[in-house]
């Protein structure tokens, strides 16, 4: 973690240094034109494992009038995790590029070999593992090999001069393929989501994923101060997205209304001072849920934002929606959960020309399944002599209920964008997970 900082801190450069410093109120340098930010990537997931890698932000302040907000951002990544995933990336946050237009694109190959599957509706699908505590035997039960291609576009506007409220609308393309966990050592062992397939809660249909299309269509209230590191403020966003399966030959019948879907999504983040810039509590509330159609398995564990603030914006559990909880172990049609924390900002400091400051985040993590996703199939699964089955195989366990966890988190924040995470949670429930968590990477996450 040091040699990262240490990287960071000295390759983050701006185009124009010689020019004399300028500070705000605050005696913060006032970062003007263009700043890098090229750095190695080396960080930690515990669903994922060790990270390393390359990126790259580059910020342009402008003429410095609005710092500490920039023009525009993009960044760039590209890295792997030692457990087999990986991820090429490229982003660009543009929120006054074009007159009173906020724009964001988004394109991100993932690859992953251990990717978590832990069945659907949260304490309602069996945490039973057939080959856990055998000597010897690493499980695969729990896992598949899932890539995955996405492009998000966005674009945010004014609604009719109302102060702070925006509409806002976007596109979205996702291709997923999915099969069962392809790595030696795990060739003759029967997964999870083998018996889900068998069983005919995931169709053979959809098994294998498809292609799928999103049109978005929604309203933005945001009074925050600043985007990536608020002291104050209310973000709220509303979102509705139709989302259609564009791939010929796993289209389902049009009388079955199962090649679309119509889900809402909505977030509720508040930014409240409690003692001046130093300390602040913030919450995120989000719920999602299906409105019509229905959704293929592979993309009921996407929440539909707008914008990110996180690479991953999958859930419940990991590292963006409930720290601590296995990743991918919450996943309905729809789902409700809530972040809480206290942001003390210890102290602030300039090294190499930029702005710094050191900040701790204890945080309280909580959701559920509230739409359960093809619950009557579970539970006919939970019998036996369905052929193919895993002898010893559990599917429905009882009723689902509140996931929680709790931990802390350090930041390490350089010019009030670009933060340095990292988070230790743990969940609540041994259902969720027994062991501490630990999560390195970038931002906070809302």
């Amino acid at each position: 973690m040091l040699s990262l900082l240490l990287a960071m801190g000295g390759m983050a450069q701006e185009k124009k240094a010689k020019k004399e410093k300028t500070y705000n109120e605050k005696g913060e340098i006032i970062k003007k034109g263009w700043n890098f930010g090229p750095l190695p990537v080396v960080g930690y997931d515990a669903d994922l494992g060790f990270q390393y890698g390359v990126t790259c932000d580059i910020f342009n302040f402008g003429d410095g009038s609005r710092y500490p907000r920039y023009n525009y951002k993009f960044n760039v990544e590209a890295s792997r995790y030692t457990k087999g995933s990986g991820v090429f990336r490229f982003y660009s946050d543009m929120p006054y590029v074009v007159k009173d237009t906020k724009l964001f694109f988004d394109v991100t190959y993932f690859y992953a070999k251990k990717y978590e599957f832990f069945g659907f509706n949260g304490f309602e699908a069996s945490t039973f593992d057939p080959y856990a505590g055998i000597e010897g035997v690493k499980s695969g039960y729990h896992f598949i090999n899932r890539n995955q291609f996405r492009f998000v576009g966005s674009m945010q506007r004014p609604f009719f001069g109302v102060p702070n409220l925006y509409w806002t609308a976007g596109l979205a393309y996702y291709n997923t393929d999915v099969d069962r966990i392809n790595i030696v050592g795990y060739e003759d062992q029967v997964t999870l989501y083998e018996n889900y397939v068998n069983a005919g809660i995931i169709k053979k249909e959809e098994a294998k994923g498809g292609h799928t299309g999103q049109l978005r269509l929604g309203m933005v209230y945001d009074s925050r101060d600043h985007n990536s590191d608020p002291t104050r403020g209310i973000y709220a966003e509303g979102t509705l997205v139709g989302a259609f399966n564009i791939d010929s030959d796993t289209l389902y019948p049009i009388k079955d209304r199962t090649n679309y879907n119509l889900s809402f999504t909505f977030l509720w983040r508040q930014y409240i001072p409690v003692y001046k810039d130093k300390l602040t509590f913030a919450y995120r509330l989000g719920a999602q849920n299906r409105l019509a159609g229905k959704t293929p398995w592979y993309m009921i564990n996407n929440l539909n934002t707008m914008f990110f603030q996180k690479m991953y914006t999958e859930g419940l559990g990991g590292s963006v929606t409930m720290r601590g909880v296995n990743r991918n172990g919450v996943i309905g049609e729809g789902f409700a959960f809530a972040n809480l924390e206290m942001r003390w900002r210890i102290v602030g400091f300039q090294f190499i020309n930029q702005n710094w400051l050191v900040a701790l985040n204890p945080f309280f993590d909580a959701g559920m399944v509230t739409q359960p996703f093809r619950e009557e199939e579970m539970k006919e699964a939970g019998g036996s002599g369905i052929p193919n089955y895993e002898p010893a195989f559990e599917c429905y366990a009882g009723k689902e209920g509140l996931h929680m966890s709790a931990g802390c988190g350090l930041k390490l924040i350089m010019n009030r964008n670009l933060v340095v995470s990292v988070d230790l949670g743990k969940a609540l429930d041994k259902r969720d997970g027994e062991k501490l968590k630990t999560f390195v990477g970038f931002n906070y996450i809302f």
